[in-house]
This record gives structure tokens, C-alpha cells and sequence, in this order.
């Protein structure tokens, strides 16, 4: 933290822009050097940038942000200059030999935020999924998370905890006083049963928050030469699998990644479901086998009515899509109760009611004008601490109010590992390590 840090936090050159961000307690001193003199602050002045020897690097826009109003609430400074390899290396390079000044780590810009009280954990990990947001749901989950909103409700929860057991602690110690509130059954019991109440829905959208980060997986599966790898290509527009006609071509997982609705999603292919004495085919049926088993939906194909495997064998525990495929070779075949939808990949028939199928299995936010979900483990496994410390603490009540007390104290310091409030060191070089350098 005594080190003034440095980096290109503006991405791949070249660039038509780049941005050098340095943060730090000498970060006025290293304006002076580059600059000449220190600018007025949260004012964008045009410089030029100078190395030791005063010969003109670059010009460019300087920003310079005093603590504690900056982005890391230390002093910080921005140099908006040409995007050139040439340009940015030379202007690194004189950072470098700057005394007390280094390369900045992944991530260390935010965790000197979260340090200096600028951003908690929850809030660094939404910029974290920001930066990496790759569909609209994404982005607005990431959004909700990254401007406090989410905090906000943990905060809210953490207040009336701490309420809770300040009651409890004040009935405790201070019964014989009039200025005490009334019994703390009244007062305290029935809020908490609301805050376990609010909790477990909070948590239900857990599953939603899941699909939206990580994607809605998708599995296509059938026997050998149903039409899985034409249908992969087909919708990732792209040969991503090899087809042909011989039988077991597809022997590993195949996955592409597509956007369908604003949402992520993770399209799998699979070896064709067989018997065989192939090693190397069982082995990827073996593993095609374990891709549906973590699938959410299931798209089973058949080119002939009577191809479909059984549901049996595949012991689905999740939505199964019955897709009759090749329908321009061999129409008549086919009848409207043979299959949920008829497709052809040579013809693109039926593939738009395919895509409205899987629309269906997306999650409906429609009546949600907030997405403030839990998005990580730790966030859920903190979450059902809380809740069931409070539910103890209810369930307590013969047992007296200070060992109720010290379950409510559990659920709080349990609720504060989310926000970072409460002893979370051992995730903070997780955490950080996901992000970028320079940011």
C-alpha cells in the first residue's frame, strides 16, 4: 500500500486510445516529472508527457484524482494518450525507473478500493463479472451488483441484526429501567422471522442468478448420426464439429457459446449413444453420458421416428426435447406427435420454433426490474448460515436470550463475510486474482 503502482488498464494495442492508470501517495510527484506540473483536480488538461531527458514522449489528456475522491481513495492520475506500441512502451518504461513506483498486480487497483472502504466484496465482484459480461442479462446483473444495490439489501439485513441483539443485550442488562422498549418477543422475534422469510426467497433466486453468469447448458444428444454435429454448426454459424456419415465420428465433448434472448448459453455435443466395442468411443460415451446428467435442457434427436433412445436410459431429471431431424430427406415420415419439432439444418425448417422452445427454458425476469441475486457460492453458502443461525436462534427460546443472542451474532458475521465486513483475508487473492492488470 506505501507503493505507488502503475498499468495500461485500456486493453490490446494498438489502439486508437490508451489509458495508463497510477495510483499511490506519489502519484502527484510522477505528474510533475512527466508533466511538468501537477493539474488542477478532476480537470482533463491537454500535456505533454516528457521522459528524464525532456524529449516529448507523447501528447496526451491528464487526468489527476486527489484522495480520498478517486477511484482507489488514494491519489490517482489517468494519462489519456496515442494508442501506439511504441508510444505506450515508452512511457512505461519511464514509470518504471520512477523511484518508489512499480507495476501494478492483477487486481490491485480494486483491491486498494476495497481496502480504502471505496468498494466492498460484493461490489468488486460485480465489476469483476462487468468487465467480463457478455450477453445484456449478464451485463444487467452485473450492473445491480456492481452499483451497491446488492450491498445495500446485505447492509439493510446486517442493521437489523444488529438492532436485534441491541434490544436483547439492553433487556438483558438494563431490565429495571423505564427508557428500556417492551418485550423484545414484540419487538424483535416477529422482525426476524420476516428476515428469515426475506432470506429464503432472496436465496431462491439463486438458480436464476446461476443461469444468467454461468449459462443455461444445453446438451445435444442421440444416437450415431442423428444430426447433433449439423445442428451444433448450425447454430453457432460456424463448423465447429466435423460431420459425416460414418458412425462415431464425434467421440469428445464439443461446446460453443451463444446469446439467445440476452441470455448465455452453453451449447454441448455429444458422442452418439450406442453400444460398441470402440474404447475410445465407450470413453465418450461414457463422457456424454456425464454432460447430461449436469444439463439443463436436453435436446435428444432422431432422424426417424422410431430413433429415439428411451427416456429410461437416460434417467432424465430435467426438460428433454424430443427433435426430429432431416425432415427435408424424408417428410413423410414424420407426424406432429412424433416429436416436440421437426428440423432440418440443409433447409433451416423448424429451426426458428426450436429457438422459441428454448426461449421457454430461459428464466422470465419480466416482472423484475432489479436483478440484486446472489451470483456466487459463497455468496448462497454465506446466506444459508445466516438463515440458519437465525433459525436457531428462534427456535432457542427456553434456552434464554444471551445464547439467542449469540446465534443472532453468528448469523451477522456470517452476513458481513459477503460484503467483506467480517474476517475474509484468506478470498481476498482469489478474488483479486480474477481480474485484469490495471484494473
Amino acid at each position: 500500500m506505501s507503493d505507488t503502482i502503475y498499468a495500461l488498464s485500456s486493453g490490446a494495442l494498438p489502439a486508437g486510445v490508451a489509458v495508463i492508470r497510477i495510483s499511490g501517495p506519489r502519484t502527484s510527484e510522477v505528474l510533475n516529472g512527466l508533466c511538468g506540473s501537477l493539474p488542477l483536480p478532476r480537470h482533463a488538461v491537454l500535456r505533454s508527457i516528457r521522459n528524464r531527458n525532456n524529449d516529448v514522449l507523447d501528447q496526451g489528456l491528464v487526468l489527476y484524482f486527489a484522495a480520498p475522491a478517486s477511484f482507489t481513495g488514494e491519489d490517482c492520475a489517468e494519462l489519456q494518450v496515442h494508442g501506439g506500441r511504441a508510444v505506450v512502451n515508452a512511457i512505461l518504461a519511464e514509470l518504471e525507473v520512477s523511484p518508489g513506483v512499480r507495476h501494478a498486480e492483477a487486481g490491485e487497483f480494486s483491491r486498494r478500493a476495497f481496502q480504502n472502504g471505496k468498494l466492498d466484496l460484493v461490489e468488486v465482484e460485480g465489476l469483476a463479472d462487468l468487465i467480463a459480461a457478455e450477453t445484456e442479462m449478464q451485463r444487467r446483473l452485473a450492473q445491480e451488483h456492481s452499483s451497491g444495490n446488492l450491498s445495500t439489501i446485505y447492509e439493510g439485513w446486517a442493521h437489523r441484526l444488529t438492532h436485534a441483539r441491541a434490544m436483547i443485550e439492553a433487556e438483558l442488562d438494563f431490565a429495571d429501567e423505564d427508557d428500556v422498549p417492551g418485550s423484545v418477543a414484540e419487538k424483535i422475534w416477529v422482525d426476524m422471522h420476516e428476515l428469515t422469510s426475506e432470506i429464503t426467497s432472496h436465496l431462491e433466486g439463486a438458480g436464476v442468478a446461476e443461469i444468467i453468469r454461468d449459462g443455461l447448458k444445453i446438451v445435444i444428444a442421440g444416437e450415431p448420426n442423428a444430426g447433433k454435429s449439423s445442428l451444433l454448426n448450425h447454430l453457432a454459424r460456424r463448423d465447429v464439429a466435423i460431420v459425416t456419415d460414418i458412425a462415431g465420428t464425434t467421440r469428445d465433448i464439443l461446446s460453443v457459446d451463444l446469446s439467445l434472448a440476452g441470455f448465455r448459453v452453453q451449447l454441448f455435443d455429444t458422442a452418439g449413444l450406442r453400444e460398441t466395442d470402440d474404447k475410445v468411443e465407450q470413453e465418450g460415451i461414457r463422457r456424454a453420458y456425464l454432460t447430461i446428467d449436469q444439463a439443463d435442457v436436453v435436446l435428444l434427436l432422431a432422424d426417424t421416428p422410431e430413433g429415439f433412445i428411451p427416456f429410461e436410459k437416460l434417467q432424465p431429471t430435467k426438460p428433454v426435447i424430443r427433435i426430429g431431424t432431416k425432415i427435408d430427406r424424408s417428410p413423410l415420415l414424420w407426424d406432429k406427435a412424433s416429436a416436440d419439432v421437426l428440423i432440418s439444418t440443409e433447409t433451416g425448417a423448424g429451426i426458428d420454433r426450436l429457438i422459441e422452445i428454448l426461449a421457454d427454458h430461459l428464466p422470465d425476469v419480466s416482472g423484475q426490474n432489479a436483478l440484486s441475486l446472489p451470483t456466487r457460492k459463497r455468496h448462497v453458502s454465506c446466506l444459508k448460515q445466516t438463515l440458519s443461525a437465525i433459525e436457531i436462534s428462534l427456535a432457542q427460546s427456553n434456552s434464554g436470550l444471551d445464547i439467542q443472542a449469540e446465534y443472532l451474532r453468528q448469523a451477522g458475521d456470517a452476513l458481513g463475510r459477503i460484503t467483506g465486513r467480517v474476517d475474509v483475508e484468506d478470498l481476498l487473492g482469489v478474488i483479486f486474482s480474477e481480474f485484469c492488470i490495471g484494473k
